[in-house]
């Protein structure tokens, strides 16, 4: 057994600029394997930082920043907001994380994201998912040390990649 101590994580609503700090985490071609591929532009996280201030105004989650308290850095996002596409669980709430490069394998996504399942029950929220590339074992580790059960095999229809959705109640 695994006798690590858990880090210490802070969530915060995203501001305007970490729509950079974002985009400097997230600019690497392994952050981004099972993202498209490729580093977004810094319009892509403009638009969805955007995004997820408004979903903390109406809903009471978001996706948020995740920081370092040691030293504030910027580590990535995690949280939850409704599903964006037409293909899947569409209109159910998707609890995600990304994480810089340097963060990686060191427990900061499930305890980010079980903080995040703090505020989305706060809300009221029931039920949430989370749709994971099946080659991407990290993020299917975070849903299993969450309590997550694969509820169904997908395929999307963009990339024709294989994707589980993932379900727990809370």
């Amino acid at each position: 057994m695994n006798n690590t101590p858990l880090p210490a994580v802070e969530l915060r609503v995203p501001t305007e600029e970490d729509a950079l700090n974002w985009h400097r985490a997230f600019n690497d071609p392994d952050v981004m394997e099972f993202h498209g591929g490729a580093p977004a532009e810094l319009s892509v996280y403009e638009e969805l930082t955007a995004r997820q201030r408004r979903h903390h105004a109406e809903r009471g989650f978001c996706l948020y920043t995740l920081l370092d308290p040691a030293d504030g850095a910027v580590i990535g996002f995690t949280g939850a907001q409704p599903w964006p596409r037409e293909w899947g669980p569409a209109g159910e709430i998707e609890i995600g994380w990304r994480l810089g490069r340097a963060y990686w394998g060191k427990g900061y996504a499930t305890v980010a994201a079980q903080k995040a399942l703090d505020a989305v029950r706060e809300a009221g929220v029931q039920q949430v998912v989370a749709m994971v590339d099946a080659r991407n074992e990290r993020s299917i580790a975070v849903t299993r040390r969450l309590g997550m059960r694969h509820a169904e095999t997908l395929h999307s229809p963009t990339s024709q990649r294989e994707a589980y959705c993932f379900r727990l109640d809370v």
